[in-house]
């Protein structure tokens, strides 16, 4: 059975690059153009992994991770913030909110699965 990763992004070509790149090495990928869209996707079903952007309209990526926390089910699901923010305090209040890894745009699609790998067991 392959693992679902929930991508979070409110840019359409980001969202269609980390999906290509995820599908590709055969994982299923559900999509959330913005944190409370994605927490509408979180619905009880496994999602093995979180990938989302940190800057984005209507809820930012730091509030959907709380908010996805609170979740039994998702309550340890790990997070990869996939974002242009590059500064220490970012990060730092990433990892507060349960980040695991933290990945600067434009990315590698090898550095994604790299990371993806490490978060998610086979």
């Amino acid at each position: 059975m392959s693992k679902t990763i929930l991508i979070v992004d409110d840019s359409a070509s980001i969202r269609q690059v980390v999906s290509i790149t995820l599908k590709g090495a055969g994982y299923e990928v559900i999509e959330g153009v913005d944190g409370r869209d994605a927490l509408t996707k979180l619905d009880g079903r496994k999602i093995h992994l979180i990938v989302s952007d940190v800057n984005m309209p209507n809820m930012d990526g730091l509030s959907f991770i709380k908010a996805a926390k609170l979740l039994a089910p998702y309550k340890f699901t790990p997070v990869i913030m996939l974002t242009t923010e590059t500064g220490e305090a970012m990060k730092q209040q990433g990892q507060a909110v349960g980040a695991k890894a933290w990945i600067i745009k434009p990315f590698q699609p090898a550095q994604m699965l790299g990371a993806v790998s490490k978060l998610i067991m086979p």
